[in-house]
């Protein structure tokens, strides 16, 4: 950090930065398992529990909300009884995808 920069004037920077706010919202670890269970393709709510072991339904159906606003999911509902809806990257989330691959990949050789 420049050291001429008083600490107060880069402190709001970092926060006033819109990349600082992004990696606010994918580093919720719900968010980095849903978009590496749909990297692998389509699912439907039932598929990602079971992938997400750890995940209780109502952090996947927030989770899956949230994700769908910010555009990297698409939920798609068939309109049938019973209810058939499944869940998708968009490509914006399969660009992101291709962003956390490798820390996915990272992780996986070094975790001790």
């Amino acid at each position: 950090m420049d050291s001429t920069i008083p600490l107060s004037v880069a402190e709001q920077f970092i926060q006033a930065c819109p990349s600082r706010q992004l990696i606010e919202v994918i580093s919720n670890k719900w968010i980095l398992y849903i978009i590496w269970a749909l990297d692998s393709g389509t699912m439907r709510n039932n598929e990602l529990l079971r992938k997400i072991e750890i995940i209780s339904q109502k952090m996947l159906t927030q989770t899956l909300k949230e994700m769908i606003q910010h555009g990297w999911v698409i939920r798609t509902d068939y309109q049938t009884v019973p209810p058939h809806v499944d869940y998708r990257l968009s490509p914006l989330g399969m660009s992101l995808s291709e962003v956390l691959r490798p820390l996915d990949v990272w992780a996986a050789e070094n975790i001790r």
